[in-house]
């Protein structure tokens, strides 16, 4: 189990820190998918993405011990798969202003959700036991070492996720946008 932890630690991250860079730098700051026609809807569906893994990672990730969060979190799961499946089939005509998809940033795609979904097939293998009785849940996880620095990590990003997903809000107000606008890097 130890080792588990591990893993879904590593892929917590890697789904964090290219996710950060997919969702906020390309998405919002250097494409702004919300300000072309072709992309609105696009950007809705970021939106609705941002904001359902800030409430599958306090409800699965950190409310682990707690089976009432858990099938909370399954459900947000289902939404988030059907919210990327409507995502990657209007992708292609959204980023027409664009010439389209890059290469690098689709395998970006791939890797950030690979990453997430990577990370939730780990837990759910913490989660559930399959014994000859049927399925259980697990409920307690204090024994391990690694679980205390796998809540501390989620509990860490939880308030990244909530802003990320407010940011994904904000952007459709005016007078946000506006000063939004104004933030600019020499980089890009």
């Amino acid at each position: 189990m130890e080792f588990t932890f591990l893993i879904s630690i590593i892929l917590l991250i890697a789904y964090a820190v290219l996710g950060l860079f997919d969702g906020v730098f390309l998405h919002l700051y250097k494409y702004r998918l919300y300000e072309h026609k072709e992309s609105k809807f696009e950007h809705l569906t970021h939106t609705i993405r941002a904001v359902l893994f800030s409430g599958i990672l306090y409800s699965l990730f950190i409310g682990i011990e707690n089976n009432q969060l858990f099938f909370i979190g399954i459900a947000l799961i289902v939404l988030d798969i059907i919210t990327l499946i409507v995502d990657a089939y209007v992708e292609k005509d959204s980023r027409k202003f664009m010439g389209g998809l890059p290469r690098w940033e689709y395998i970006i795609h791939l890797l950030v959700n690979g990453f997430h979904f990577a990370s939730i097939a780990v837990f759910l293998v913490i989660k559930i036991n399959l014994t000859d009785n049927g399925i259980t849940l697990q409920n307690s996880f204090q024994q391990y070492s690694n679980f205390h620095i796998f809540r501390t990590i989620a509990l860490n990003l939880l308030p990244g996720a909530i802003l990320i997903g407010l940011l994904h809000i904000l952007v459709y107000i005016p007078k946000f946008n506006f000063y939004f606008k104004k933030v600019q890097f020499k980089c890009c």
